[in-house]
């Protein structure tokens, strides 16, 4: 990560993720401001390649809403191990929004 990256988070009024039901994740991505919304929403930013590439899931797998009307960007793709499973280290999905909030912003 470069010093002077801009990144999701750094614009974003909030960033947080929830469980979706044993089998799915969903991350939302609150704007403050038009502006911001405009800047997140833009091709290149928040796209299912590069939330795929995060989490390490197929980019088949994630689905991106753009929420203009409330300025939110939701994103969900499935757990990699079902909530409760063996394995599975985040059971409320309370944790899963830093990669997130961490995506540097394209030059």
């Amino acid at each position: 990560m470069s010093p002077a990256a801009r990144r999701v988070g750094d614009l974003a009024t909030l960033v947080r993720s929830k469980n979706a039901g044993p089998f799915w994740l969903t991350l939302d991505i609150f704007c403050g401001s038009d502006e911001v919304y405009d800047t997140l929403a833009a091709d290149g930013v928040v796209t299912a390649e590069r939330v795929a590439a995060l989490y390490r899931v197929d980019p088949a797998s994630v689905r991106v809403f753009r929420l203009a009307d409330l300025r939110v960007i939701k994103v969900s793709f499935p757990r990699p191990v079902p909530q409760g499973a063996p394995g599975e280290r985040d059971m409320h999905a309370g944790q899963q929004h830093v990669p997130l909030a961490r995506l540097e912003l394209p030059a």
